[in-house]
Formats: C-alpha cells, structure tokens, sequence
C-alpha cells in the first residue's frame, strides 16, 4: 500500500522549477520547536519546506510554494509600504534604463539585505551604520552592498558621503588540468558540456548559458559569443571535436542550449552539488575550490604561459581593459615545469594524434619529435 506521506510527496513541486523530481532532505526545526520536513529538487538543487499548516491550508503546488516563499521573505518586520515601493520603483528603473537582468537581481538582494539588517533605506546615516556594524562581512562585499546603496540614493536625489571601503584584490585559484578534466568526466551531461565549454574558450558563465544552437556550427567546429558580458565584443572559437559531441547528445528542447535550467542559479547548485560528491569519492578537497569562473583563470593562465602575447589573452578573455588581464601574467610565473607530460613522435600520423590532442612541439633529436602537454 501507498502511505499517506508518499502520496502528498507527490503532490509537491519545486518551488523554483516545478519539478516533481524531489528527495526528501531531512528536517529543519523552526523557533517553537517543531520539526518540518526539508526537500531537495533533484532537477535544480533548490532545497524547500513549509509547515502542517501551509499542508492544511493547500499549499501544494509549486506555484503555491512560490508564492508562499516570496510572501515569507517580503514580510520584514518595520518595513514601511514607502521603502517597499520605492525599492520596487527603482528595480523598474534599472530595467527600464537597459540594465542586465543578473545586475538587478544582485542589486535587490543586497537591498533586501539591508532592510532585513534594520536599515532604513531612504536615510543614508541608518544604512552605513548597519553595514559599519557588519564584522563578519569583508571588505570587497562592503563595497559591492554600498555601490548598489549609492545607485539607489542617486535614484532618489539624496546627498550622502560614501563609505571608503576598499575591495583587496586576490589572485584567483588555479587547478591542474587532470582536476579539471575530473569535474568534467563525473558530472551529468548538461554540466559537464557547460564545463567543457567554459575549459575551451574561457567564456563568463552568464555567455555560455546564454549561448543558442544557432551559435554554434557544427560542420565547421565553432562556437560564437553573441551575447557578451560587460560591454566586451563579440567573440569566435574553434573547439574540438570532442566538444562537438558533446553538444550532439543533448536535446534540443529550447532556443538556447541550456534552456533545461530556468536561471543560471539553478545549474549552478547542481555543479555545487555534483562537485562535492566527486570531491568525496576522489578524496581530493582541492576540487570544491572550482567553480566556473576558476575554470575561466585556468584557461586565461595557460595561454599566457604559452603564448607570452598579453594582447593575444586578452582579445581572447574579451576585457576591456588590459589591467584586468594582467593578474596571469603573475599566475604564469609559478607553472612549474615538470608537469608536464611528454611524448615521441615519429610518422606523420602519430604526429597528427598528439597536436590534436593538445601536445605542443619542443624538439627534434635522431630524427624523433618531442612534444609536451601540461598535466
């Protein structure tokens, strides 16, 4: 027989992407002690829970859940319905004046934060207070909390003195190829294609989920950027074969290749979730430091270490400003040069095998051919 809890398990839907395809992920204790069922979406990652008495009142559906999560997080206590309308009028502003959908998203959350904090968001004094009291917050989030506050005062015409807090530049992690190489072998086939394509042409995350089968030719084995980020220009790779295969298995269900996944945060928690368990399975702890964005340094670095052409990496990366790429310049210093692994060729077929898969050419001795490949 079916229990009562399987069959209202089956009711419920993602909140986010609707999918019925849920695990239930344990409990989460609320202030008066009761204890209320967690679910994790299988689909997008998204993890959810509501109470007996959202049960009781019908709240099963996703759209219903959605609608309920929303009503949770804009119910703050203090808020005035001024600060919530202003706040809504400016999110219609920043549309409206062309900015980028991810922008805005960013921008409301860390305005929603400072409301959530206490701040009253139309007195500039009560906000740098909330943020001044923040210890646990860094420097570099700080600064991107108070330059979404200052385009939101702009909006408003008020006068403020904005805080000096300055973001500390980090050189980014950079992982061998093989650790890279291992994401992409164990993760599913929408993941590890968005990986493959971040390894091969060090696109921004935000333009390989925006990428659309019709950027894509397969006859030739290209890839082009149509949709860059931050003012870049538009940009053509030639990828590998590989790589064309890749894209071949999976199906084309939309106009853009990853239209399986409603938002890039979506796909993003499942890579997070996906990474953790390879990183468990291969003991490695190094792999949870990789994330799109890392892939995208990795490939920039050893351009550089092969190329030494500053200009070459950067036409590439698609920067604006040449500052920006010459944080590799740095990162290239360290490549050591034993890992690498080397190969002897002598016919022109086995010539043609290793420069197709990556190896470079270095010498020639006894009329054999000496190639090498970064690990």
């Amino acid at each position: 027989m079916v229990s009562t809890l399987q069959v209202l398990q089956r009711r419920v839907r993602c909140p986010s992407c609707r999918s019925e395809k849920i695990w239930r992920d344990g409990f989460r204790v609320l202030r008066d002690g009761r204890a209320v069922q967690r679910y994790l979406c299988r689909t997008c990652g998204f993890r959810f829970s509501f109470s007996e008495r959202d049960k009781n009142m019908g709240v099963r559906s996703g759209s219903d859940l959605k609608m309920a999560q929303i009503g949770k997080i804009q119910r703050f206590a203090g808020v005035s319905p001024r600060v919530r309308e202003k706040l809504i009028e400016f999110l219609w502003w920043m549309r409206k004046q062309g900015y980028r959908e991810s922008t805005i998203i960013s921008r409301s959350k860390k305005l929603w934060r400072l409301v959530r904090l206490g701040a009253d968001l139309l007195n500039p004094e009560s906000v740098k207070l909330v943020v001044a009291k923040q210890r646990n917050w860094t420097e570099s989030h700080k600064e991107t909390v108070v330059c979404a506050y200052d385009l939101f005062v702009k909006w408003l015409g008020l006068q403020w003195d904005k805080p000096r807090y300055r973001r500390v530049e980090k050189l980014p992690f950079i992982p061998l190829e093989k650790e890279v190489d291992a994401l992409i072998a164990g993760c599913t086939k929408y993941v590890s294609t968005f990986l493959q394509i971040c390894k091969e042409t060090a696109a921004r995350p935000g333009e390989i989920f925006a990428l659309k089968w019709s950027d894509v030719d397969f006859e030739k084995g290209i890839i082009r950027i149509n949709d860059p980020e931050k003012h870049s220009k538009p940009r053509i790779f030639k990828v590998s074969n590989k790589l064309i295969r890749m894209l071949n298995h999976i199906p084309r269900k939309g106009e853009r290749i990853f239209s399986y996944y409603k938002n890039l945060n979506s796909l993003t928690r499942v890579f997070q979730r996906q990474r953790k368990r390879i990183a468990h399975k291969l003991a490695n702890p190094r792999l949870m430091q990789i994330s799109f964005r890392t892939i995208r340094h990795w490939k920039a670095t050893m351009l550089y270490y092969k190329s030494k052409d500053i200009l070459f990496v950067k036409e590439f990366l698609g920067h604006k400003d040449i500052k920006n790429t010459l944080v590799y310049t740095q990162l290239a210093k360290f490549e050591d040069e034993e890992e690498f692994i080397c190969k002897v060729a002598k016919t022109p077929q086995e010539i043609a095998k290793l420069i197709e898969l990556g190896f470079e050419y270095v010498c020639e001795l006894d009329g054999l051919k000496f190639f090498r490949k970064r690990k």
